[in-house]
This record gives C-alpha cells, structure tokens and sequence, in this order.
C-alpha cells in the first residue's frame, strides 16, 4: 500500500525541531511499530492511539502498521507526537479525507476517550509552523497558549480527533476574545513602600540605567528583598523581541507567558539549594533553568554566599555572552539568557557584622571564608556593591515614604535615551571599553588614582569606568567627570570591607 505523511514536531531544547510523521500499511500480525530514535513517552503513545481510536468510532487497523518519525537521527520526545500519529493511521486507512492534511502542523497529547490536550511549548510550534507555512492545529487551551506568538497566525482548533470524520477544514478558528486576554493584575509593588533606603535606591537606578549587575550586603531585615522585588517596576517594558524570546523560554517550561506578553519583566528568585541544571539548564529531555527563564528581566540571588561555588561560577558566560550554551552526546543546546543580576547576602555568617546595635560573633576567618564561596570571578563581574544599613525604626513606625518606582523610572528612561543618543553620535571600535566611557582629565586622573589604591584588575577597572559612565548618562553629561568616579568607586565598597578583615587577622 502507499505511504502517507504528515507534518508534525518535537521539542529541542526552546525550539521546535520538524517531525514527518509516515505511515505504511503491510500484511502480517496486527501491530503498531513505531521507529525513528522514539523516547519512550512516545512509544508509549501506541497504546493510547489505539483507545482513541476505538472510542471514536474508528477502527483499529488489523494488520501491521509502521510509524516512521523522520529524521531519524534526531530523538523524539513528547507526547506531543500522539496526535500526528494517529491522524496518520486514520488517513492511511481512509478513515478520514486526507484533503487538506499536508498544509497543517499537528501537535496534542491524546487521551483514551480521543480528546486532544495540549503539551507544553506552544509559542515554539506556534514559529515553527509560521516559518513552515503551515496551519497550526491542536486542543483549544495549546492553541491560546501558542498564539502569543503573533495574533496574525493561522490556527485551528481540535478536541476530539472525531471531528476529523468530515474534514480538517471544517475546524473551527480560535475566538478573537482568545488572543491576549489580558491577565488579572496583581498587587502592585512600590519603591515607596521601602522606607531609609534612598541610598540603595540610587544604586539600583544606575544599575538599572546601564543594566548592572548589584550586590546588596546588610543585616536580616534591612529590606534587601524588598528593594529587589520591586526592581522590575522601574525597568522599561519589554519591547516585541524580547517579549517574545521570554515567552518562549517560558512556553517551553508550562509556565504562564500573560504578563510577559503585556510588556512584564521576569523576575526569578531561585532558593539557595537549586543545583547547577536547574540554574543554567539540563536534564532529560534538556530543559531551559532558571538563568533563561529570568531572560530579559532580573535575576536574584539571595543569600548569595549559600548557593554552592559551583552553580554560581555557572553564571560567568551567560552574564559575558547572554546566551547558555550546553554541550550533549545529541548535540548542542542554545538557549537566551540576557538578565540583570541582582543578589543579596549578609555580611557574615550570623549577619550582624558591621550592624550597629548587635553584636557579631564571628571571627574573622569564619567571615572571611563566608564571603570567599561567592569567588572571585563571580564578584568581578558584579558591578554595583552597595551597602544596606537597617531603617530607622521611628521611620518604619511612622510609615515614612521615600522616593517611589515612579520617579525612579523615569530617572532610568531619562538616562536610557541620553546613552542611547550619546552612543549613536560617537562611534568606537570596542563599545564598553575605558576609551568610549570619555573620561574628562580628572575623572582619568582619579580613576587611576583608585585603581592603584583598591588593587583594581583590568576588568575591575572597566566596569568602573562603565559605572561612571552611567552616572554621567544620569546626569546628561557627555564626559565623565571626577565626582562620577568618585561615586562609582564608592559602589566598590566590599574591598574596604576586605581590607578591614585582612588588617584585624
């Protein structure tokens, strides 16, 4: 008999890899035989077609079905797979028309009663099938969750593979009301609510300004997670790019994408315990962490010191490259990872080193190799140190405000533009250097200055120079000055904090 295909797909890593499911009908046992590097989940699925199948009416073929999944070099995971097969053994035995099949991309999970349910990843199919040409068809909630991807694609709802007895054209369309549904607002979070914290809310403003990665260091209770989850609230809204490569990492991971697609930046706050695949990614099938899930938003660490060395050492080439790259026996796994890192830690094991009002306890080795498991290299590349002190408790009482998001926001849209203006009228080879910052005579002579006191390496040096830079962009200045160095190298408070130890050890 021939042999009849049908477009369907996998999930690779946040992509959607193209499956042509074939059929071939041969004499012999009834028996379905599924090849093609199949993963169990989906020679699993045999067993489902056949309930499907049986309990829509259909027939089951009794004689000897082969399933090809091409290609064949690439593994096959997902339930996603079930219902491209099944349609592929109806119309192979003309139990459907297969008119108008080959211009649809099949994606769904089969249930034993023949309903069609969606699987995670839906905005990958979703650019897979509008790259291909194709009409994307799955169960009614796979089609909402993947048509973030454009409201302009085309699409067709299926909740039991019955409908198809007619046609596949005679599928309904989703609803408008289905495309972007706004999603209900949650409580809203102010920096006015963060009370004696003006000066860590400057930080976060120029970190947020020139996207800065920033570690915050206080006692327990100063407000360090406050300030952090209020963060997002001052970034620009996501533009369409980003939005939608933050929609896929998340579409790939079932998690929810509505906010993201009104403009929301992630934020993800992993606990200290997470291990290095769920950080940066893995697993079987490999799956995106939570450094890819934070893509385009904010990344915070708390209790930095507590996560292993390992998994934070992880971060160094996401944070250069903003992009994940994982190497397996199958090939290589790409996935975005562009995130503003923003971590938290306490001064010393007990956290009162440095607090006024109670006493630490800890020697100085014990705070030494405390801070030590965050690793140099890490540190290196943390931008903005700032110090958090504990509010003052008649502030607190009376419910003090301080500056809120609002104005911060816009001191970070201001200097935005102004960098963004300052960039397209000067042009430099190396973008980022010490040389495109445009250090003024003083600011040079200063920053030379510091260097040689604080022992600062090459890097060190640079994102000093980068952190001025932003200063100077905050105050519109096209050069930077003395004072812009001056309160940049203050944001690099942790080395007197060193030098502090190593003098009393």
């Amino acid at each position: 008999m021939g042999c009849l295909a049908i477009h369907a797909a996998t999930l690779r890593g946040v992509e959607a890899a193209h499956v042509t499911v074939e059929v071939a009908l041969s004499g012999g046992l009834p028996n379905i035989t599924v090849v093609g590097n199949p993963s169990s989940s989906v020679l699993e699925s045999r067993n489902r077609i056949r309930c499907a199948i049986s309990q829509c009416g259909f027939e089951v073929p009794r004689m000897g079905v082969t399933v090809n999944l091409a290609p064949s070099d690439m593994k096959k995971v997902g339930t996603g797979l079930d219902l491209p097969m099944a349609i592929a053994i109806l119309a192979a035995t003309g139990q459907i028309p297969s008119a108008g099949l080959e211009r649809c991309l099949f994606v769904g999970e089969l249930g034993l009663g023949g309903r069609v349910s969606g699987v995670s990843g839906g905005i990958a199919y979703a650019l897979l099938a509008r790259e291909l040409g194709l009409t994307l068809v799955g169960s009614p909630d796979f089609i909402r969750s993947s048509i973030g991807a454009s409201t302009e694609d085309v699409a067709l709802e299926l909740d039991f593979i019955s409908q198809l007895k007619r046609s596949v054209s005679s599928l309904r369309e989703p609803s408008v009301s289905a495309f972007g549904e706004p999603a209900p607002e949650s409580a809203a979070l102010d920096y006015a609510d963060v009370v004696d914290q003006e000066s860590a809310k400057r930080a976060l403003v120029i970190a947020a300004t020139g996207g800065h990665g920033a570690l915050m260091t206080g006692p327990p209770g100063a407000g360090k997670t406050m300030l952090a989850k209020r963060l997002p609230t001052i970034l620009p809204p996501l533009d369409e790019a980003e939005a939608l490569e933050a929609m896929l990492v998340h579409s790939v991971c079932s998690l929810p994408v509505d906010e993201i697609a009104m403009g929301r930046r992630p934020f993800r706050a992993p606990h200290h315990a997470i291990t290095l695949a769920g950080l940066v990614g893995g697993g079987n099938p490999v799956t995106p962490g939570e450094a890819s899930l934070a893509h385009g938003g904010v990344l915070f660490l708390d209790e930095l010191p507590e996560f292993s060395p390992s998994v934070l050492q992880s971060l160094r080439q996401p944070m250069e490259e903003g992009e994940i790259r994982l190497v397996r026996a199958e090939g290589t796994y790409s996935f975005p990872s562009r995130f503003q890192l923003l971590a938290a830690a306490n001064p010393c094991p007990c956290g009162h080193f440095g607090d006024r009002g109670h006493v630490c306890r800890c020697s100085s080795s014990q705070i030494a190799r405390y801070q030590a498991r965050v690793g140099g290299a890490l540190m290196d590349r943390i931008d903005v140190f700032v110090d958090v002190t504990r509010p003052a408790a008649s502030n607190v009482i009376k419910g003090a405000k301080g500056m809120s998001s609002a104005e911060m926001r816009a001191q970070v849209l201001r200097g935005r533009e102004f960098a963004s203006w300052r960039s397209s009228k000067t042009e430099f080879a190396q973008p980022g250097s010490v040389e495109s910052c445009l250090l003024s005579d003083g600011a040079q002579s200063l920053l030379e200055l510091m260097a040689e006191r604080l022992s600062l390496g090459g890097r060190a040096i640079s994102r000093t120079a980068r952190v001025a830079r932003t200063i100077a962009d905050l105050a519109e200045r096209e050069s930077v000055e003395a004072d812009d160095i001056a309160e940049a190298c203050a944001f690099r408070s942790r080395y007197a904090l060193e030098d502090d130890l190593n003098g009393s050890s």
